[in-house]
């Protein structure tokens, strides 16, 4: 069971507004770390394999195949009963287009060689890993895909979470080959290699994320339309 801490209770449309920007900016900078894990070139994260093969099949951003695939994720999950956080839309769409972003500045050119790949792989999965605690710092929802895995392994209660996490990515990564998406060794990494450096990142910060009180949709939208009494204190309408 997690712990209340009061920097992230929300319980002022204040409150709630200054975490929604930080998890936008947070989840802006993780798009930046997978643009990184792309423009490295030897292969893609499971998960962008999709968006990157769903990209090439039907002719549009990686931005746009991002969302679609976030969204579909995230009525999964509303289907599945898990909590909904408002931080979860914000993810759903600031971080694919976040990635169009720094493609139409061409920040990083993509690497030619392994030897220069791996490291900035490395780099983008550190980016991805200290802008993740931001986002769930901010205790207003996880994303999509975390929630999803959870919600599985909820109901698949036989099979370890790993296992499903597995499966699931194993899944993601085969459609988005077959339409197109890049596999290769950064896919491995990317597949293996997430959830120890996350778990260094969370640790240099001293951030545990089970300790989290993450607020449900529909507590931020009743704090956010409440009205305010005469001392500036929010009342539910």
């Amino acid at each position: 069971m997690c712990t209340k801490q009061d920097l992230r209770e929300n319980r002022t449309r204040g409150a709630i507004a200054a975490n929604m920007l930080l998890a936008a900016a947070s989840l802006f900078v993780n798009g930046f770390g997978v643009y990184l894990t792309i423009q490295a070139n030897i292969g893609a994260g499971p998960w962008d394999v999709l968006n990157l093969g769903l990209s090439k099949t039907l002719g549009i951003l990686y931005g746009t195949a991002s969302i679609c695939v976030s969204l579909t994720i995230l009525a999964i999950d509303v289907l599945l009963r898990e909590p909904i956080g408002i931080a979860m839309f914000i993810d759903a769409i600031v971080v694919g287009k976040a990635v169009d972003f720094f493609n139409r500045l061409n920040v990083v050119p993509a690497c030619r060689s392994p030897f220069a790949g791996v490291p900035v792989m490395i780099a983008g999965l550190f980016v991805m890993a200290y802008t993740q605690f931001a986002y769930m710092s901010a205790a207003l929802g996880c994303g999509p895909r975390d929630t999803l895995l959870v919600g599985l392994a909820k109901r698949l209660s036989r099979l370890p979470i790993g296992a499903v996490s597995i499966a699931l990515l194993s899944l993601a990564t085969l459609t988005g080959w077959l339409l197109g998406g890049p596999v290769g060794v950064g896919t491995l990494i990317c597949a293996f290699g997430t959830g120890p450096i996350m778990q260094l990142a969370f640790r240099t910060v001293r951030f545990d994320a089970t300790k989290i009180c993450h607020q449900h949709l529909t507590e931020s939208i009743k704090i956010l339309l409440a009205k305010k009494t005469k001392d500036g204190r929010n009342c539910a309408a």
